[in-house]
C-alpha cells in the first residue's frame, strides 16, 4: 500500500484545483465592471480552497493547525458558492453551470469535513488504511 506523500495526490486538492480553473475560464466572460468585485472575489476564493489544503498538508504535524487550515479551506469553498449564487442572480452564468459547480463544491466540502473529522489519521504519520486512502488519493 502506498501512502499519500504530497498534497497534490489528494483527490480533494485535485478537484478543488480543477474547479478553480473552470471558474477562472468561466469568469473571463463576466462584464468588465465586475473585474474588481465579483470576478476578483470568485477567482480568489476558489483558488484559496486549494491553497489552504496545501498549507494544511504542510502543517499536519500539528493537528490543530491542520484542522484550522482545512476549516479555512471549507470556508473559502462556501464563500465561492456564495459568489456563484451572485453570478447566477446577475445572469453571468446559467442554471446548469451553477448547479454543476455548486454540486462540485458540496463534494469538496464533504471531503474536507471528513478529513477534519478524521484528522488524527492524517496527522499521525502512520499509514492510512486502504479504504481511507482511496477516498483522497487519485
Amino acid at each position: 500500500m502506498s501512502t499519500v506523500r504530497f498534497h497534490q495526490e489528494l483527490k480533494v486538492f485535485q478537484k478543488s484545483f480543477e474547479i478553480a480553473q473552470q471558474i477562472y475560464e468561466l469568469s473571463k466572460s463576466f462584464p468588465k465592471e465586475e473585474l474588481y468585485s465579483l470576478t476578483d472575489q470568485i477567482r480568489r476564493s476558489s483558488r484559496s480552497v486549494s491553497a489552504n489544503i496545501s498549507e494544511a498538508w504542510g502543517k499536519r504535524r500539528y493537528q490543530k493547525s491542520f484542522i484550522a487550515k482545512l476549516t479555512d479551506s471549507e470556508g473559502e469553498a462556501r464563500e465561492t458558492q456564495t459568489w456563484l449564487q451572485f453570478a447566477l442572480a446577475c445572469e453571468y452564468i446559467n442554471d446548469e453551470q451553477f448547479g454543476k459547480l455548486n454540486n462540485e463544491y458540496n463534494q469538496i466540502i464533504g471531503m474536507l469535513v471528513t478529513m477534519i473529522g478524521q484528522s488524527e489519521k492524517w496527522c499521525s504519520f502512520s499509514s492510512l488504511n486502504k479504504e481511507d486512502e482511496n477516498l483522497y488519493r487519485d
